[in-house]
């Protein structure tokens, strides 16, 4: 099978593709076919070495966490699914090895959920890492709940435009930052959107005068600075970008696979409450490209691998 690979720690440079031997499998666990797989940041980031003192990666490694597929195969143990079941799922493993830039993965069926099946398979495949980290951030560190108002940093990124809709669902009035040429998407979304800058807080204050209840940071680079003029009292704060230090009390957000909460984000995708936005889709030996663009920072939803090859 194909599969996209790193030799050494770099950027987009160091991916290449090879060919590999298609995964073993125990008999607890099921053999996927990847018909898509989602990019996230925390690909560059363990590709680029730095988390090294804390993860092994076991060269070569093949990145992605992210994927929708079909089963191919299930162990002689495993129950709950069956060949031809439509999964999506979040394939993580201690060390950095196998991963879901490739045509298939065997992976533990405590990873996968069934597909929605309102959603394509791009859809589909940027669903779980990116809704996992929403979903943990809004319902369970920040405990959304309806009638509050609640501002999200980052509202058009891959875990950001996910945050609105759930915390929308959940009943929650929602503000979004992000940049001028992202205001129509914000809004899109049903979130009031307002522009990064200085005229910030101006505009939040004038949309929400008693202040904010909730705010998620999804964007880093000194988002919360301006928490002090717009929070409410009380107000609950969390971050995805490990930004706690910047404003005390802040709730760092770590994702962790949650069976239950994966299988509320099917449901509420097949509710019509919560869809993925693909910003663009390459074939799988596009991955470097489709990593460049991720790099730049300023994609809306999600980049997504297909199972193909460019021809």
């Amino acid at each position: 099978m194909k599969a996209v690979q790193y030799q050494k720690f770099g950027g987009p440079e160091v991916l290449e593709v090879v060919d590999v031997p298609d995964p073993k499998m125990f008999s607890d666990l099921v053999l996927v076919r990847i018909e898509a797989a989602a990019l996230n940041p925390a690909d560059l980031g363990f590709q680029s070495g730095a988390p090294d003192a804390l993860v092994d990666s076991l060269f070569p490694v093949t990145p992605g966490w992210d994927l929708a597929g079909v089963i191919e195969q299930v162990g002689v143990a495993t129950t709950g699914f069956r060949p031809g079941d439509e999964v999506i799922g979040f394939v993580r493993d201690k060390a950095m090895h196998y991963g879901t830039y490739a045509e298939k993965i065997s992976a533990e069926p405590r990873q996968l959920a069934r597909k929605p099946r309102n959603l394509s398979w791009a859809q589909a495949a940027g669903l779980p890492v990116a809704g996992l980290t929403a979903y943990q951030a809004i319902v369970h560190s920040l405990e959304v709940t309806a009638g509050d108002t609640v501002l999200v940093h980052g509202a058009s990124g891959g875990v950001g435009h996910l945050a609105v809709q759930i915390a929308i669902a959940r009943g929650a009035r929602v503000i979004g930052t992000g940049s001028e040429a992202s205001q129509e998407f914000i809004a899109s979304l049903g979130a009031t959107p307002v522009r990064y800058g200085d005229e910030l807080v101006g505009q939040v204050r004038k949309i929400a005068p008693d202040g904010i209840d909730a705010i998620l940071d999804t964007a880093g680079r000194g988002s919360l600075s301006t928490t002090h003029a717009i929070a409410a009292l009380g107000a609950r704060v969390a971050s995805i970008t490990l930004s706690a230090a910047e404003y005390p009390g802040t709730i760092d957000v770590f994702l962790h696979l949650d069976g239950d909460d994966l299988t509320r984000l099917v449901e509420l995708a097949e509710e019509g409450k919560l869809t993925v936005h693909v910003d663009r889709i390459f074939p799988l030996d596009q991955a470097a490209q489709a990593q460049q663009l991720l790099a730049g920072g300023h994609a809306r939803g999600k980049i997504i691998l297909e199972n193909r090859m460019e021809v």
